[in-house]
């Protein structure tokens, strides 16, 4: 009951078969694959990567090479699209014949709303699990298995391999109550040695093995039932060789010291999921925001809170909820009475009208003495770019010497921070701030 064809694997699902299947592999003592889709992180390096082939070929040029398929633009679940603000394709990465069309409200045959997000949370549809030579690929929407995986993911006796964990974290918390531990991730580990940044799970193993994976269920209905054969296989290859990855990557680890270094990346993360909480300062991330005053993004910070609880609560995308324009807006000076502030509500489509009466309590209450030490989000003409470009300049040096991206050791963003004086980000707690602060402290002074 436990062997399966590879080249057509089966769907395993119900509680019965789970827990036995479970147990075996505990026994059997060996990391366990995980399988990612791509994530956000991918898909913002795709995009950058479009948006300069437009800025050196010119739109025309570009816009047929990214709708051509090409490898590099379609990376397992990532392909590039282009739209005019009202809707329409300029470029299609897997279906040229919507080039031209208006995709805005589009749905495919599901009914599935095109390239829209529908829910806050993660949905987990199908958890892949790997030992060598064989793979089993779970429903976690039948009856008890959550239950039967919880235990399993829990178990530190072995090791999950997955790659870029962050997100699956989330939705395995979300889908059976409980986040994997210990996790090896061979999407950091890879960049900790040096063979590449943010390189997606296709990549990787090409790099690796030398194969190509097929990338045919880029957008795939993973919640339907049954899944296809080819869903199934496409499902398979994401685990089918994690464990060559990890035989390839986990040797340079040890060999250059860095092993400690992945733990803790690791546990960082098994510990952000676990606390799942919003942002404690979702003004910073909206740079609009730059153009308020100080009482203006304390508004903002009242709304944007609000609306991201509301998300977790009725489980829908926050921007359903309240758009972050529109919270720049109703944030950008104090409304004199009601009636006006209703009056910007019921002037776009999309606000949430009904919720008018709590957005404007949060909006004209006095500002508390705690507000007025928020840190605020700066535009960099604020900021001394000097000191910010000898900054930058430091950390590239330091990444250059150990032979690792200088965006895995320390973002833009955290030495803003350190400029603005709020402390060492937790991000950089651990082996980066051992590394950093003796290069970064002078440069502070």
């Amino acid at each position: 009951p436990f062997k399966h064809d590879l080249k057509r694997p089966k769907l395993l699902s119900g509680a019965t078969r789970q827990a036995p299947a479970a147990a075996q592999w505990r026994r059997l003592g060996c990391p366990i694959a995980w399988a990612a889709n791509a994530t956000k992180y991918e898909a913002v390096a795709m995009v950058k990567r479009g948006v300069a082939a437009v800025t050196a070929m010119g739109a025309d040029k570009a816009y047929a090479e990214l709708s051509s398929p090409a490898v590099k633009w379609v990376d397992r679940g990532l392909y590039l699209l282009v739209f005019t603000l009202d809707g329409t394709a300029l470029a299609h990465g897997i279906n040229t014949k919507q080039i031209g069309m208006n995709l805005i409200d589009r749905k495919d045959i599901n009914g599935k709303e095109f390239i829209r997000e529908r829910t806050y949370y993660p949905q987990l549809a199908l958890v892949q699990l790997a030992v060598p030579g064989e793979v089993l690929l779970v429903d976690p929407l039948a009856p008890g298995v959550a239950a039967v995986l919880a235990g399993f993911l829990e178990d530190r006796s072995t090791t999950k391999l997955m790659h870029s964990a962050s997100e699956d974290l989330q939705a395995l918390l979300r889908g059976c109550g409980a986040v994997p531990s210990p996790v090896f991730d061979t999407q950091v580990a890879a960049a900790l040695v040096g063979m590449g940044s943010g390189l997606s799970y296709l990549k990787l193993v090409e790099q690796v093995t030398g194969l190509t994976l097929e990338k045919g269920e880029t957008r795939s209905d993973w919640l339907r039932r049954p899944l296809s054969d080819s869903q199934l296989k496409y499902a398979a290859d994401d685990v089918l060789h994690l464990h060559a990855v990890h035989a390839a990557v986990e040797p340079k680890l040890r060999a250059q010291g860095r092993l400690d270094w992945l733990q803790a990346d690791s546990e960082r993360a098994i510990r952000n999921a676990r606390l799942d909480i919003d942002d404690p300062n979702p003004h910073l991330a909206v740079r609009s925001a730059q153009s308020l005053d100080g009482p203006g993004q304390a508004r903002l910070h009242r709304l944007l809170t609000w609306r991201d609880a509301e998300a977790r609560r009725s489980d829908r995308p926050k921007s359903w909820v309240l758009d972050n324009e529109l919270a720049v807006q109703l944030s950008r000076r104090p409304f004199d009475d009601f009636h006006r502030f209703s009056a910007v509500l019921d002037a776009n489509p999309k606000a949430p009208r009904k919720a008018r009466r709590e957005l404007w309590d949060l909006v004209s209450a006095p500002l508390s003495h705690d507000e007025a030490d928020l840190p605020l989000n700066r535009s960099g003409e604020v900021l001394d770019k000097e000191r910010l470009k000898r900054m930058q300049e430091a950390v590239a040096a330091l990444a250059a010497s150990l032979g690792m991206p200088e965006g895995l050791l320390c973002s833009r963003k955290h030495l803003e921070v350190l400029m603005e004086g709020r402390g060492w980000p937790d991000a950089l707690e651990g082996w980066r701030r051992s590394l950093l602060e003796p290069v970064l402290t002078p440069l502070l002074a």
